[in-house]
Formats: C-alpha cells, sequence, structure tokens
C-alpha cells in the first residue's frame, strides 16, 4: 500500500499536466495544491520508517526527487542583492480593509521602487495616496487598481480583461511604463476573476479568460522589459495561468504563500517578468486584508 501512495504521489507531481481539465477542471485543482504533495511524501517516509519497509523506503525516493527537481530551488537562500534590481510590492489590500493607512505604511516600510494595488475602493484611495505621496510621488489608479512609483509614470493605460460574461463596469487591469534608472520597464497591475474550489471541481472559467486577454496584452507589449504583478488568482503551476507563465519569468527562490492571509496555502499574488529576473519572493507582514503582501527582488536584463 505505501509502494502504491509513493508511485502515485510521485506521478502526480512529475505528471500533473497529465491530469485532464475537462471534468472539474482537476488538473489546475492539483497543480493549486501542487507542493503540498511533498508533505504527503514525508507522511509516507514516516509511515515506511514506521512498518521498517525497506521497499517502501526505496519507492519513496520517486516522489521525493520529484518534489526536489520542481521545487528545491525555491528552498534555497535568497541571493545577495546584485546590480540593476528593483524590488517591488504586491498586494490586494481588500475592499473591507480597516486600516488602510497602516497597509499603506507598511508597504512602503519595505522600501520598494514600485508598489501595485488591488482593491482599492474610492473611499480608501485618498487614504493610500496620501500616505504613499511622500516616498513615491508618481502614481496611476485605473478602476480597482493601482500602481505607486519612485519613478516618473508614462504611457499608462487600462488594460481590458473583463471576460464576455461579465456586464457590470469592472476596470481591473493597467499599464504604465516607469522610467527607472535601469531603462524603461512596462508596468502591468492586474485583478483576475476568482477561481472557487466547489463540490464539483474548480471553477476558473472567468479567470482562465481574464489570463488570455492578459497574455496578448503582455506579448504585444513593444517596451522589452515587463513586470506584471497583481492578484492572479492562481499559482504558477496552475495551467489557467500558462498564456501568462508560458511568457513571463516566475520566482526563482521563494515560496511565499500569501492567501489565505490567516493560513496562507497558496501563492496567488505574482510578480512575473519578461527581460528580467524575478530573483527572489517573500512575504510581508500581515495587513488588514485576507491576502498577504508579496515582495520581489527583480533584475533587469534577464
Amino acid at each position: 500500500m505505501l509502494t502504491g501512495a509513493a508511485a502515485l504521489t510521485a506521478l502526480l507531481l512529475a505528471g500533473h499536466r497529465l491530469v485532464p481539465n475537462r471534468v472539474g477542471r482537476l488538473g489546475s485543482l492539483l497543480e493549486v495544491f501542487l507542493p503540498w504533495l511533498g508533505l504527503l511524501a514525508a507522511v509516507l517516509v514516516g509511515l515506511a520508517l514506521l512498518y521498517r519497509s525497506a521497499a517502501a523506503l526505496l519507492a519513496l525516493l520517486l516522489p521525493v526527487a520529484a518534489w526536489t527537481h520542481h521545487f528545491g530551488a525555491l528552498l534555497l537562500p535568497a541571493p545577495e542583492p546584485g546590480p540593476r534590481e528593483l524590488v517591488v510590492v504586491q498586494h490586494n489590500v481588500s475592499d473591507v480593509n480597516p486600516d488602510p493607512a497602516g497597509t499603506a505604511r507598511a508597504l512602503a516600510a519595505a522600501d520598494p521602487d514600485l508598489i501595485a494595488l488591488q482593491e482599492l475602493l474610492p473611499t480608501a484611495l485618498p487614504v493610500y495616496e496620501e500616505t504613499l505621496a511622500a516616498r513615491f510621488p508618481h502614481h496611476v489608479v485605473r478602476g480597482t487598481v493601482g500602481l505607486w512609483s519612485k519613478y516618473p509614470l508614462t504611457g499608462a493605460r487600462h488594460l481590458d480583461i473583463k471576460p464576455a460574461g461579465i456586464t457590470e463596469p469592472w476596470q481591473r487591469g493597467l499599464r504604465a511604463v516607469a522610467a527607472t534608472p535601469y531603462g524603461d520597464v512596462a508596468a502591468y497591475v492586474a485583478h483576475l476573476p476568482s477561481a472557487r474550489v466547489r463540490a464539483s471541481g474548480l471553477a476558473s472559467g472567468w479567470r482562465d479568460e481574464s489570463a488570455g486577454l492578459l497574455g496578448r496584452a503582455v506579448a504585444a507589449e513593444p517596451v522589452r522589459a515587463v513586470v506584471l504583478l497583481g492578484d492572479l488568482n492562481g499559482t504558477v503551476d496552475d495551467r489557467g495561468l500558462r498564456p501568462l507563465t508560458a511568457r513571463l519569468n516566475t520566482a526563482e527562490r521563494g515560496f511565499a504563500f500569501s492567501f489565505p492571509g490567516a493560513f496562507p496555502v497558496a501563492r496567488i499574488d505574482q510578480v512575473m517578468a519578461r527581460a528580467a529576473t524575478v530573483r527572489h519572493v517573500r512575504t510581508l507582514p500581515a495587513t488588514g486584508s485576507d491576502h498577504l503582501p508579496v515582495a520581489a527582488r527583480v533584475r533587469l536584463g534577464g
């Protein structure tokens, strides 16, 4: 039994793309929680030791090797800061955040170059603007998403990533160009529709459609260096985000589980890049949001 469980765990880790998505998007659902298969492998190792099963221990080398191959690099220590690096912060601040001023101060304390926010409400927006103004004099807001920058921003525009089935007003994407000391960077801020886990599986149709629209916008971006910051409501392993992960680099180190804030089990707040390297991601201390903020170091020219 332990040998069979070990083989199945290894198969799911190495062949998760083979799990079909046609029924309940089971493939995507597995990929959301894929890192946690390492915990299952650890439990199986404990059971194999308890029952002194040499065959099971040998079989468990397979899932351990598969997990290490896929996720091992994320556990390595953060690299030393290098040249041409930006620090960026991504945070869904929550539309029911009771302390927007405290949230803004907490994000600024990480001393980033760029801050991307989602779920900005008209009532809270002036608080963020006032609190961040001194250290981030440049900012743009479109709908419920915003970008604050130490450097001048130009070419700001709304990104139409609204799925066809959404009929109400909905602006959750923007693009602007930041004139950094290392050259122009096209900064994208996005908040994709939620993906819900239900008895029938993962409901992610609108999220997937929105990811496709965003991916096409990134592909058409004329500025070479691109940084995407957003609540993408999916992990980088989730095939629903393939229109983005096929075009953009993801973090080399760090898990940075960001949701839910009280007990994070997945990183759905993402920093991705083109012509740049996301060297490391980490979470920041909790704010009044149900997400944890994510900070990343991005080296341009990668």
